[in-house]
């Protein structure tokens, strides 16, 4: 299912992308744990990405996502990001869900998501 608890990494390092983040977690003794949901959502302007969900400290979880980008060379999404302005939209998961994308540790553009039957799609794309 969709959620808050969702980010994404490039297609075709999820795997290792999951298993680096893992380990890093325990190495720090960080409150994290992620795994792959099985699924792809496809971007015009960043390329495709693997969603994962993970449970956890949502601060080591921003730390980790953006360091996995940097050691692993790839682009992430780390989504989490609400519309402010109408609280009761968001409530019933109406609102817009904004997502940060990375590359390589840096900010290169956002992504607008959308749920359908429990999983994420890509509703617009800005280049940073």
């Amino acid at each position: 299912m969709a959620s808050t608890d969702n980010f994404g990494v490039e297609a075709g390092m999820g795997s290792r992308a999951i298993g680096w983040m893992n380990t890093y977690s325990e190495e720090k003794k960080m409150d994290f744990n992620a795994r792959l949901e099985g699924y792809r959502v496809f971007t015009k302007n960043f390329g495709n990405f693997e969603i994962i969900s993970w449970s956890g400290n949502w601060s080591d979880a921003r730390k980790i996502i953006i360091k996995s980008s940097i050691k692993l060379s790839m682009k992430v999404i780390e989504s989490g990001y609400h519309q402010k302005d109408n609280l009761l939209l968001s409530f019933f998961g109406l609102g817009k869900e904004f997502a940060k994308v990375y590359k390589k540790g840096n900010y290169i553009g956002a992504v607008v998501l959308g749920t359908r039957s429990g999983k994420w799609y890509i509703k617009s794309e800005k280049l940073g």
